[in-house]
């Protein structure tokens, strides 16, 4: 099996990941819930994960750093937790996944106006377009930093700076852990991640960062292992945004997976996975009717996601030869990203996403862009 499908899901785990989530679910313990040594065990376990993460993100204080069970329950987390109303009005990229989308959608229903802003003939956001359309309501400006789709980053930093005073929301599920993120800090208001993609953790694990002075509330109260002798929920971080028991188990992994990240290097993952998309790129091209959707060969302004459109092939029936005739894990269709796919022109018949991790390979690399080439070259139904 050649597995290429890491923007879904990274994997395989590093060994340390497993371990880690092994040793946890022997243990006997909730962190903050008790107060015997393997409660406080598991506490620090947690809050190593917190610090792995802020390290990661480029944050100063980990205890702004609440987990949440994935990405998507972050980012309505620090949607709805800004009170967001009628009157109110929130930009964002056309390069938007459902998580966020969805979200602003329900929002628009509620009164709350939502602009995407469209990408440019080069499938990149222009920070200029942002500013151009700021209103004195924008209250929020919401950003991919990259898509899950065509793999083009967003100039998030750039976008920060033309909007000046309005808070940014970051979406890093396709950036954090495999794009060296050390800046965030300096910047950014919100930040939403997710732990089993690039940071190689466990399902189940992701969070949302909060710079201080931004205005939040929680989207769910109850147990937080303190303050128990009130009725009112804790309203300080991490505590305000994390009610209930956490994923004790998949955290540990998450912490595990950190350690891993950054004895690595995210710049070293970043160059390796950038090298075997290029490889990629290069073989693919060479199959007739195929086009790459998003940024090319030869520009660094990616991730290493790299969706393509072949003549003739429908993206399942792409999907299901790759993996049929040569183990070639692959994901077909829109992606949860209609959105990505109207502005690339690729809407409704989607495309096939061939998405590099740090555990592949050159010879995979060459091998999905040789198999590209050979099932271009087939006969098409119907002489097409």
């Amino acid at each position: 099996m050649i597995y290429l499908d890491n923007a879904a899901t990274s994997w395989p785990k590093p060994e340390v990941v497993i371990e880690a989530v092994e040793r946890a679910l022997r243990a006997p313990a909730s962190p903050g819930r008790s107060g015997h040594r393997p409660a406080h065990e598991a506490s620090r376990t947690v809050h190593r994960a917190r610090k792995g993460v802020a390290r990661l993100l480029g944050v100063g204080d980990p205890e702004r750093v609440a987990f949440a069970p994935n990405v998507t329950w972050a980012v309505n987390e620090a949607l709805w937790g800004l009170g967001l109303g009628p009157g109110d009005r929130v930009l964002s990229g056309a390069l938007e996944h459902n998580s966020t989308a969805r979200p602003l959608r329900l929002l628009e229903a509620r009164g709350v106006a939502w602009e995407a802003v469209p990408p440019g003939p080069d499938g990149l956001l222009d920070p200029e377009e942002f500013r151009r359309r700021l209103t004195p309501e924008t209250r929020l400006v919401v950003l991919n930093h990259a898509s899950n789709v065509t793999g083009a980053l967003a100039p998030a930093k750039a976008v920060k700076d033309a909007v000046g005073g309005v808070p940014v929301l970051l979406d890093t599920a396709q950036t954090a852990g495999a794009v060296p993120l050390d800046d965030l800090g300096g910047w950014a208001d919100l930040v939403c991640f997710t732990g089993h993609k690039g940071l190689l953790g466990p399902t189940g694990t992701g969070g949302l960062y909060v710079r201080e002075g931004v205005p939040f509330r929680p989207l769910a109260v109850g147990g937080s292992g303190s303050r128990s002798e009130s009725l009112e929920h804790p309203d300080f971080l991490p505590d305000a945004l994390e009610a209930g028991t956490q994923n004790t188990h998949g955290l540990a992994g998450l912490a595990a997976a950190c350690d891993f990240l950054l004895g690595t290097g995210v710049g070293r993952i970043r160059a390796h996975e950038l090298e075997l998309a290029e490889i990629f790129m290069e073989g693919a091209l060479k199959a007739p009717g195929l086009a790459i959707l998003g940024p090319g060969p030869g520009d660094p302004r990616r991730v290493a996601t790299v969706s393509v459109v072949l003549e003739g092939v429908s993206s399942s029936d792409l999907a299901r030869s790759l993996e049929e005739g040569y183990g070639i894990m692959t994901r077909a269709g829109l992606h949860c990203a209609p959105l990505t796919h109207q502005a690339a022109g690729s809407f409704p018949g989607g495309a096939t996403r061939f998405s590099f991790g740090f555990f592949n390979t050159r010879e995979e690399a060459e091998t999905a862009g040789r198999a590209l080439r050979e099932i271009a070259g087939r006969p098409r139904r119907g002489g097409a």
